[in-house]
Parts: C-alpha cells; structure tokens; sequence
C-alpha cells in the first residue's frame, strides 16, 4: 500500500439530545478524525473513544498521543502490503485499542478505495442490507422513556436496547412491557454496574423475556459472569470484558455469556473483529456490532462489519438521525425501510466525507508526511 500522508483533525459535534447510561450523560462526541492518503485517495475513520476515562482506559487525548507519538510515525516508517499487516507492526504496544482501531480502520477504507471494491466486500460481508436496533438512554422518568420507545418503534427498530442501572431497571421493563407487550425485542445494558450481590434482582430480569442481558457484571470479568449465567435464563452479553479474540475465546470456555458484542473500537480494529467474529461463528456465539454515538464515518464502518454473516442479531448502528441534527458523511445513514440499512455500493465506506463541516467544527489539527517525520 502506498501510504504518503496521514492527518488528524478532533472535532466536537453536538448531540441533538444528551443521551445517558450507568457512566454517566454526554452532550457532544469528541471525535478524532483519521484520514490516510494514498496519493488522490483517502481512507478515512474515526476514534470512539471518550473525552474521560469510564467506558475504558482510554480518552479522545490518550488516542490523539498514541497516534501522533508512536502509531502514525511507526507506520510511516514502515510499509504494509495490506490491512491486515497492521496488527503484527503493533502487536508491540499493550492494549490502547481505540487508538489502533482508529488508523487501522482508515487504512482498511483506503485499501478498500484502491481495490475500487466496498469496505463490505473486503472484509467479506455477505449481506446487501443490516438490520438494526437502538439505544435508548437513561431518562429522568418512565413517561419520557415509553414515548421513546414507542416511537422507535413506529421507526421500526428490530431491537429496543434500555440501558439500566440500580434503581432504574425493574420498574421501567414492567411499564415497557406493560404497554408495548412480550413480543418487542426488547434487551437490556447494565455497562457493569451490578455485582453478585446484585443475583435476587438480576434473576428478576428474567421474567421480562429479554433477548440479552448486557455486560451487567465488572468490566472486566468473565468469571462472575459465568457463574451468573448458571443462574439466569436470559442470555448473558459480553461488551467491555472482551478486548480480543483471546478474551472473546475464553469466555465462550467457560460459559460466561450467550452472545458477544463486538465494538471495532474496542477490540483494536477490523482485522481482530473479524476473527472474533469467526471464531463465535465456529461456536455458534452470534454476534452484533454495538455502537459508541459514532458519527457517520464510524457509522459507514460498523454497518460494514455488520454485514458479514454471523452478526445475526440487530446493532445499534441508528439512523444519523438518532443523535445529530447534522451528520459528517453525505448522505446521512437512513432507515431504508422498517428498521433496516442498506449497505452501500460504492468503493470503500460508501459515504462522501462533508469535509467542509468537519472543518467548521474542528478544534485542532495535525498533518504528518512521510520522510519528514522520525521516530522516537
């Protein structure tokens, strides 16, 4: 791959509402924008990562550091025939993740471009169009939740994702039954905040026929789980436990969930989701492709992954939107129909980068070329 240039822009795009979950409530995504050029053509990604330090280690500043001190320097010392070499040039550096996912994720784009084939294509995504689900947050009552739901609903989401924590999970499940009945698919995210003190009412949940139970243990647990999964009907989801295809195997050993969320961010990029991904196949684990309020270029990413064959349960790739009254890419990530994407047919992510907007919301910028950079 002939890689000359890389920049980085960070940009801060307002939510159209604040949107909460056990961590704590976002007002805006804090977003570092990868671009990887090859000549005249460009890959481009995005970072997940967060302004602080509570869904992991990492911030949108450590990944900004990670890029510009030892990722992008080191690769542009070095050269990479295809996407998948990225991994072994930094099996080096521990964890750091969202870090890598960024600029792996460009160079996937970008090498896809070059091909002149769809992101979905090279990654060996076998579906024309995903089905997805939502997230719904934490909200100040239970009126304002059913209203919610009820128009997801109308929208025709294939998944209601509620995100719970102490004191707000019994009582809203029983009113989203209670009005919307047993037969909307309908899970659950905990984002850690429950422990085995917590087994009378997480035994509770099974009553409410949940698709899942998500991460509801210590974010980086699989034995607890695994013990609570014995004692539960409703299928335990692994999120924030699982960093790589490793952790991803060893939980499916010992029985510490039912189904895996993979997060491409999470797990350091394309190439290693797509071995998680075979691998559960192989195990009969389904997958799906959950979402961090990614703007549109990581939305064009996920819903890539999302269409190769074992992501069998709806994601929460939303319509752009869910979240922002004005997106990044052109045109904006639409439901197609009830409660489904089409996956996009041209080169690479299949999107057009608004760079004009990202200009206008970007808050500071990095160019870095190669042989004029050394590495330290």
């Amino acid at each position: 791959m002939d890689i000359n240039k890389i920049s980085l822009q960070r940009i801060k795009l307002p939510l159209k509402s604040s949107f909460e979950t056990s961590f704590g409530k976002v007002t805006e995504k804090d977003i570092i924008i990868v671009k990887v050029h090859g000549g005249d053509i460009v890959g481009f990604a995005e970072s997940v990562a967060m302004p602080f330090p509570i869904y992991n280690e990492e911030t949108t500043g450590t990944v900004w550091h990670m890029l510009e001190t030892y990722l992008i320097p080191k690769l542009l010392e070095n050269e990479i025939k295809e996407p998948k070499d990225f991994s072994e040039l930094f099996s080096y550096i521990r964890r750091n993740n969202m870090a890598k996912a960024a600029l792996e994720m460009a160079i996937w784009d970008l090498y896809s471009k070059q091909k002149g084939q769809t992101l979905s294509t090279t990654l060996g995504g076998k579906r024309s169009e995903i089905e997805v689900g939502v997230s719904v947050g934490i909200e100040n009552n239970i009126e304002t939740l059913l209203n919610k739901v009820a128009g997801f609903l109308e929208d025709g989401y294939k998944k209601i994702k509620v995100k719970i924590k102490p004191g707000w999970d019994i009582k809203p499940l029983e009113a989203i039954r209670k009005k919307f009945g047993e037969q909307i698919p309908l899970m659950v995210d905990a984002n850690s905040c429950y422990s085995l003190n917590d087994l009378q009412l997480l035994q509770e949940l099974d009553q409410f026929n949940l698709m899942m139970v998500e991460q509801p243990l210590a974010h980086d647990d699989i034995i607890d789980h695994a013990k609570l999964q014995n004692l539960l009907t409703t299928p335990i989801c692994l999120d924030e436990s699982i960093h790589s295809l490793e952790d991803a195997r060893k939980a499916i050993e010992i029985n510490a969930c039912k189904i895996i969320n993979i997060k491409v961010g999470r797990v350091g990029g394309l190439f290693e989701a797509i071995r998680m991904h075979n691998l559960c196949e192989e195990k009969n684990i389904p997958v799906w492709c959950g979402g961090m309020l990614e703007a549109g270029i990581g939305r064009a990413h996920n819903i890539a992954i999302a269409s190769l064959s074992n992501f069998s349960i709806p994601g929460d790739t939303s319509a752009s939107s869910r979240y922002f009254d004005k997106d990044i890419i052109l045109p904006e990530v639409k439901l197609s129909k009830a409660g489904t994407i089409i996956v996009p047919e041209q080169p690479g992510i299949g999107f057009e980068v608004n760079q004009e907007f990202i200009n206008q919301l970007t808050v500071t910028q990095k160019e870095f070329i190669r042989d004029k950079i050394k590495f330290y």
